[in-house]
């Protein structure tokens, strides 16, 4: 009789991947990040334990969105305050707000609770082309679309 292995915070080994987000889209890659840091890339993944990689995305502000998104594609916020809607394009979020915009998509398809706020925290996305995590050693990992 064979044993399922079960993942654990003790057992789980982690490795650093670096995305180059240059002309990739936009779901794509956020699909694709999300679930390199769920690790269900992995055999030992374990949907109740946090198994993901690290995952730095570098030069956020090239991603690609397809269609007309650019001019409809808005972005919402509230402050639970009278009149504090604030609404912006996918064209101001690309020029000014890059990295804040690749965050939400991808946190975005992260569990909504405590586990995928741990997830999210394995995520770093920078707007350029440097990263301060050389030291870490990142594999590079391609990412079609």
């Amino acid at each position: 009789m064979r044993q399922t292995t079960m993942a654990n915070a003790s057992t789980v080994e982690r490795k650093w991947f670096v995305v180059d987000a240059t002309d990739v889209t936009l779901g794509r890659l956020a699909s694709q990040v999300a679930t390199i840091l769920r690790g269900k890339h992995k055999p030992t993944y374990t949907p109740h334990v946090d198994c993901g990689d690290y995952v730095i995305v570098v030069n956020a502000e090239k991603v690609k969105l397809t269609g007309d998104k650019m001019e409809k594609k808005m972005y919402y916020n509230h402050s639970r305050h009278i009149g504090g809607m604030r609404v912006r394009s996918a064209k101001t979020m690309v020029e000014k707000y890059p990295v804040e915009m690749l965050e939400r998509a991808i946190k975005g398809m992260l569990q909504h609770n405590t586990l995928g706020d741990q997830m999210g925290k394995k995520l770093f996305v920078y707007a350029g082309n440097e990263h301060p995590h050389m030291a870490q050693k990142p594999e590079v990992l391609e990412i079609k679309g």
